[in-house]
């Protein structure tokens, strides 16, 4: 992998004094990418930092996860834990698997890149993942923005070091360094969309030409030159944005074709749409604009709303982040998704003080987690009385922003904390010479 130093360098990936989060699944790709720069933070000048993030899929993932983190404390990386319930996920979007274990990754490597825990996220993405996605575009659609593959660098945050990188390179690396790693089971299910790429497809036509995977990660570079420079024609100064809306005026769409196809993807990009849309959806949002129906609108992917306005085509993103968090109840400080820390402690003094709550934790279930409110939730209150949670926060003026990254302590669907709010009356403290203290800073 000696040639992934150089590509770092000549792309300016990183950047000396940067600290690196690196995404470690525990799979080859990532601990080979994790050990690498770590082995390289002195040249680079870096600190690198492990992001582990559970998915919550299979059963041994819990197990991976503490792999992770027993593994880079050997290499002597410092390494964070997460924990996102993704069939839940999936099954309240109406995504797939696939695509919410996506979407809950990628909100927890953006909150702590928010919260400057991270300056940037390195990907273990190869070459031949490069392959399997300009393939995976090109059959599901793309124009050529989805087929010139994956970026080097995205959205400023996310970098890819190995994208240049074969995959026979990395698993040379893991033997020459005698590094651990876990085959995931999930990677053997062609029912996923990329593994039947990886293990069927790609293995059959590698057969035939020996040098595909370079080819086909060489058409996307070619791809991706062309496209870079359609795009820098693209004269969109009149495009109005809002809050997650872009208006579009109607005479933009007298262009030729490339350009308005790319104006639309870029107006997405602007309003916080990070997926690439298919060719037929683009082509919907030409037609609106062209039709004579005032007030028109079509539904599209990924809650997407295109509406003909008078002298405009909307778009406007009707997405609500929602972001993931699941922790069992122990004593420390832990990073919350959306911005806040939640620190618990085992106190014997129980003066009372802004911002503290003392509760009685031998009271509390050994099923009880912190995790973000859920429908359903209920709440006894400090002194008696049952409400919906969503009725008490409602009443404790908790603003309506807060209340979805606020974590509260659940047994069920019965909360018996809710950090920097209150306590049940389930939990409270009753003569016990020690409990448990709780403050959660936004």
């Amino acid at each position: 992998m000696k040639n992934a130093l150089n590509f770092i360098k000549q792309n300016n990936l990183i950047k000396p004094g940067e600290r690196i989060g690196v995404g470690v699944s525990g799979g080859s790709d990532s601990m080979a990418l994790v050990h690498f720069l770590h082995a390289n933070a002195e040249e680079l000048d870096i600190e690198v930092v492990a992001i582990c993030v559970d998915h919550g899929i299979r059963e041994e993932s819990r197990d991976e996860a503490n792999f992770v983190l027993a593994k880079c404390k050997e290499m002597g990386v410092r390494a964070y834990k997460f924990r996102i319930d993704s069939p839940k996920l999936a099954k309240e979007r109406n995504l797939s698997i696939e695509t919410a274990a996506r979407e809950g990754r990628y909100g927890v490597f953006s909150s702590l890149i928010k919260k400057d825990v991270v300056d940037k996220i390195a990907l273990a993405h190869h070459l031949s993942d490069q392959a399997e996605t300009i393939l995976m575009h090109i059959f599901r659609g793309s124009g050529m923005a989805g087929a010139r593959g994956m970026e080097t660098t995205r959205d400023k945050y996310y970098i890819r070091p190995l994208l240049n990188t074969s995959k026979e390179e990395i698993i040379s690396y893991i033997s020459e360094h005698s590094l651990d790693y876990i085959n995931d089971s999930s990677n053997n299910d062609n029912s996923y969309s990329r593994n039947f790429l990886r293990n069927v497809v790609l293995p059959e036509i590698s057969s035939k030409w020996p040098g595909a995977i370079n080819a086909i990660a060489e058409f996307g570079k070619a791809l991706k030159e062309d496209d870079d420079y359609i795009n820098s024609q693209i004269f969109d100064d009149a495009i109005i944005y809002e809050e997650k809306e872009a208006k579009i005026p109607l005479s933009y769409f007298l262009y030729p074709s490339p350009i308005i196809s790319r104006m639309i993807i870029k107006a997405l990009k602007n309003i916080g749409v990070k997926y690439d849309f298919e060719k037929k959806h683009v082509a919907l949002i030409k037609e609106l604009a062209l039709s004579r129906e005032n007030g028109k609108r079509v539904s599209l992917p990924f809650d997407v709303v295109a509406i003909r306005e008078y002298d405009y085509l909307t778009l406007a993103n009707r997405k609500k982040e929602v972001l993931q968090f699941k922790c069992e109840l122990r004593c420390g400080e832990v990073e919350v998704p959306g911005g806040g820390k939640l620190i618990v402690r085992r106190v014997k003094d129980f003066t009372p003080q802004a911002g503290k709550l003392f509760f009685d934790y031998r009271k509390v279930p050994k099923t009880a987690e912190w995790r973000f409110r859920q429908d359903g939730d209920t709440f006894t209150k400090f002194g008696g009385g049952t409400k919906k949670l969503k009725s008490f926060l409602i009443d404790r003026k908790v603003p309506q922003r807060k209340r979805d990254i606020l974590p509260v302590l659940a047994d069920g669907n019965e909360v018996l904390v809710i950090a920097g709010v209150e306590i049940s009356d389930k939990v409270k403290v009753d003569g016990v010479p020690t409990a448990y203290s709780v403050e959660f800073n936004f």
